[in-house]
């Protein structure tokens, strides 16, 4: 009988979220696309600067990665 009236005051005492549960979600989701706009915004980075790299390379006599 204890243990039944234990579980009863304790889930009487149990806390409330700030928030709906689904805003969590929806936060995440908007974090993650933002995350996900950033990443997406750096491809194809390099290939918009070959002809200043090619002719770095060809003025410095590096190769494609600046070797010697």
């Amino acid at each position: 009988m204890s243990l039944t009236t234990a579980v009863l005051t304790e889930t009487v005492h149990a806390r409330e979220l700030p928030m709906e549960a689904w805003a969590y979600g929806l936060i995440a989701l908007v974090i993650f696309a933002a995350l996900a706009f950033v990443v997406a915004s750096y491809r194809d980075v390099a290939n918009r600067h070959r002809g200043k790299a090619e002719a770095y390379a060809a003025r410095h006599g590096g190769g494609e990665h600046g070797g010697h």
